[in-house]
């Protein structure tokens, strides 16, 4: 029994998982601090893309 205990609390199996959950938490936090910056991007960008596909149109 002791010896099971051992094993699993030497178990570094689920590390990945943690790891992976920090990155998540880390790159949520990023959008929110920076969520205004980032959705005045995207909309200049559609803004581009929509005045480009009208000179296209144009040809």
């Amino acid at each position: 029994m002791m010896r099971r205990l051992k094993e699993i609390w030497n178990d570094e199996g689920g590390m990945g998982v943690v790891e992976v959950i920090l990155i998540i938490i880390v790159l949520i936090g990023l959008v929110i601090i920076f969520r205004d910056s980032l959705s005045e991007l995207v909309n200049n960008l559609f803004e581009t893309m929509t005045e480009g596909a009208e000179s296209v149109g144009d040809l």
